[in-house]
Parts: structure tokens; C-alpha cells; sequence
């Protein structure tokens, strides 16, 4: 049997934290994957050092006053340069694409992920925000035109690999997360919770978005909003566990009482070649569990009193409609805004729910309405922010 051609992606989001990872992945294997197309922000600098090390085809800088410093440095490997979000959508599309791993932060990646799926690709999906601002219009545009979804979030690779092969009916989701830097501070430690203290992730190394939302556990709360749209089930069905050691990366519960549980050291990058890999399980350079080593396994319940957050994912996912994508829009501004130490720690589930209140409601919004309402509930989280710290 001849082997498998060599599989094509495109990842978007290529500087940050997934994508650098998913570099890692690809060269390792290089017999197996090449680069396509990289993208990103404003990171031209590694941009082009990643463009110069895989040789993609095309890349994007978003930014356009970077794209003169990028075409010049990689005119002479004959890379195409482009700009623009437009150009990101049009280049997933084409048919030198196999698969495109979206890993841009925040709501800006549902537009390239949408042009991905009605072009037919195959998408790794690390970009949260798509199943959480537009799950069900996602979901459905993906059975339309056969792009299969991925994940790769570690936590949805986890019951996604756990899944495998079964056909049992699926009882429980149990979505595991290590609690954050802030697992057992008190409220007053949380009201006084610092930039620095909240970027200092006690298990995974992630971009600063992220690990705020891990500090604050929103990022569990739009992990459980992605799980109730990946896997189609109950939201009632789908119970967060925390898991301080991060060594069970998330479990699932059949019909019959068995718990099946995915576990692995803390390395994003297995969840990322594994679905780039999909449906094959390849080798990596990885550490490997040692069991005679783990001291104990714990779990507890989060606490949604301490950490609102979790609890107003919950309700905006029972409210259904545009909810999530009104707590996604206002968790972005929020989070920014604590980034540039204009609010507190604490202030953030406030900017949320105060969004959440004010947005109005649309019970089966559109496309066009959900990006409306990501604008409308983005600015009035502004205007909560500015009242805030002013």
C-alpha cells in the first residue's frame, strides 16, 4: 500500500502558544504534515522565522503596517505575503489546504473558521470562542458541507479520545480543570489578585487571555459551552471537576456506570497531533506518566461563589440563543481591560453580568446577528469597564 500524502495545513494563530506548539508537532513529522499557510497578528518577527524554518506557501499578517517588514524578509524564499482578515479567509478556502487549525484568540477567529467549513476542510479547533459565540450555526455548517471538527482543547481531546470506538450511550460528561492559580484563595485574596499572580498558571503555559480565563474559571465555562455543542449533549449532563494535578484531562460516563478517563502529562502538544493526526495515533517526544510516582489524584467541586464566572457560563448556556455569545463578547473586554490594570480580578464577573443584563436578547439568531450582537454586548462591556474605572 502506497503511504498517505503528506497532510497540508494551514494554522492561524502560528505565534501564539498552540501555534508554536503545533510547529513543535509538525516537526517532528515532517514525513507526515507540511505548512500551507501561517498566520498571525502582530508578531511579524517570529512570523517570519517560522515562514523562513517550514517553508509555507503563503503567510498573513494581520496588522498592516507590518506587511511591508514581512514581504521584504521573505521575498527571496518566494512566500506570498498577505494582509487582512479577508485574505486569511480566502487562502483557508483553497484547494492546497487539507486541514486548518484555528488557533487565533478570541471572537475574531469564528470568521476564517466559517469560510474553512463551507470550503469542506477539516478543522482542528482550538479557537473556543467559535462553538461559544455561534455553536449551533457552526455545528450545522459543518454537517452541511462534511468539514469534520476536531478538538483540541486538551479537556474535549480528552472525551473526544474516550469516545473512540463506543457505542454506548453516552450518561455524563466530566469536565475536568486544574482550578487556576487562584484554587484556594480567599475573596479578599481574589479582590486584591494581581496581573502577575493570575498569568502564573500552577500546570499548563498558555497565552495571557487564556490563563486569565483559567485563573477565573470562565475558560471551564466555555469549555463546557463547546462540549454541549461538540459532543451534543444536555448541558444538565456535563459536570465540572476539579482537578488540581491535571493528569486526568477530562473523563466520560456511559449508561452502564463505566467512567473511561484520557490521562497524560500536562503537554498540549498530544492533544494537537492528535488531531492533526486523526485517525491515527502517532509517536512524540513527550514525558510519559509514572504512576509509582503520583503521590494522589484529587477532586473537588468548584466553587461558583468565589468564581462567578463558571456560573454565568451556566446560565447564558440554559438561556440558549445569542446568551453565549454575549458572555463571550463581554468576558473579552473584561479580561483586556484587567490585562491593562483598569479593573480588578474581581470585577470581571461583574463587567460579564452586567453585559449579560443590558444585551438584548435573540433566541435563534443568525450569523449576521450573531456578530451584531458580539459588537453590541463588546460595547456595552466598554461602557461598564469605563464607569468602572473612572
Amino acid at each position: 500500500m502506497e503511504p498517505n500524502p503528506k497532510r497540508r495545513i494551514a494554522i492561524l494563530g502560528s505565534t501564539g502558544s498552540i501555534g508554536t506548539q503545533a510547529l513543535d508537532v509538525i516537526g517532528q513529522h515532517s514525513d507526515l504534515f507540511e505548512v500551507e499557510l501561517l498566520t498571525a497578528n502582530n508578531n511579524a518577527g517570529l512570523l517570519i522565522e517560522q515562514a523562513r524554518r517550514f517553508n509555507p506557501s503563503s503567510v498573513v499578517i494581520c496588522n498592516p503596517t507590518l506587511y511591508d517588514e514581512v514581504a521584504a524578509a521573505l521575498d527571496p524564499l518566494y512566500i506570498k505575503v498577505f494582509t487582512g482578515i479577508d485574505s486569511i479567509c480566502d487562502l483557508v478556502a483553497g484547494d492546497a489546504v487539507d486541514m486548518v487549525l484555528t488557533a487565533m484568540v478570541g471572537f475574531s477567529g469564528l470568521r476564517p473558521t466559517l469560510a474553512a467549513i463551507k470550503a469542506g476542510k477539516a478543522i482542528a479547533l482550538a479557537n473556543k470562542e467559535t462553538l461559544v459565540a455561534a455553536g449551533a450555526t457552526v455545528i450545522r455548517l459543518a454537517r452541511q458541507y462534511g468539514a469534520p471538527i476536531l478538538p483540541v482543547d486538551s479537556e474535549h481531546s480528552a472525551i473526544f479520545q474516550c469516545l473512540q470506538g463506543e457505542h454506548a450511550t453516552l450518561e455524563k460528561i466530566l469536565l475536568t480543570g486544574s482550578g487556576g492559580p487562584f484554587l484556594h484563595s480567599t475573596h479578599e485574596e481574589l479582590a486584591a489578585a494581581t496581573r502577575e499572580q493570575a498569568l502564573n498558571h500552577p500546570r499548563w503555559k498558555m497565552g495571557a487571555k487564556v490563563t486569565v480565563d483559567s485563573a477565573s474559571l470562565m475558560n471551564k465555562g466555555l469549555e463546557l459551552i463547546e462540549a454541549r455543542w461538540l459532543f451534543n449533549v444536555d448541558p444538565k449532563d456535563i459536570e465540572v471537576v476539579i482537578h488540581p494535578q491535571s493528569i486526568i484531562h477530562s473523563m466520560v460516563q456511559f449508561s452502564d456506570g463505566c467512567v473511561m478517563a484520557q490521562l497524560s502529562q500536562p503537554d498540549m502538544r498530544l492533544p494537537i497531533q492528535y488531531a492533526l493526526s486523526y485517525p491515527r495515533r502517532i509517536d512524540l517526544n513527550t514525558q510519559r506518566l509514572d504512576f509509582a510516582g503520583l503521590s494522589r489524584l484529587t477532586f473537588e467541586k468548584p466553587d461558583t461563589e468565589r468564581f462567578p464566572c463558571l456560573r454565568l457560563a451556566y446560565e447564558a448556556l440554559d438561556k440558549g440563543g445569542n446568551a453565549t455569545c454575549t458572555l463571550n463578547g463581554a468576558n473579552e473586554v473584561a479580561v483586556a481591560a484587567f490585562l491593562e490594570g483598569r479593573i480588578r480580578f474581581i470585577e470581571i464577573p461583574q463587567v460579564i453580568d452586567g453585559t449579560m443584563a443590558r444585551c438584548p436578547f435573540i433566541e435563534n439568531p443568525d450569523i449576521d446577528q450573531i456578530y451584531s450582537t458580539d459588537f453590541e454586548a463588546k460595547r456595552i462591556a466598554s461602557d461598564i469597564v469605563n464607569r468602572i474605572a473612572n
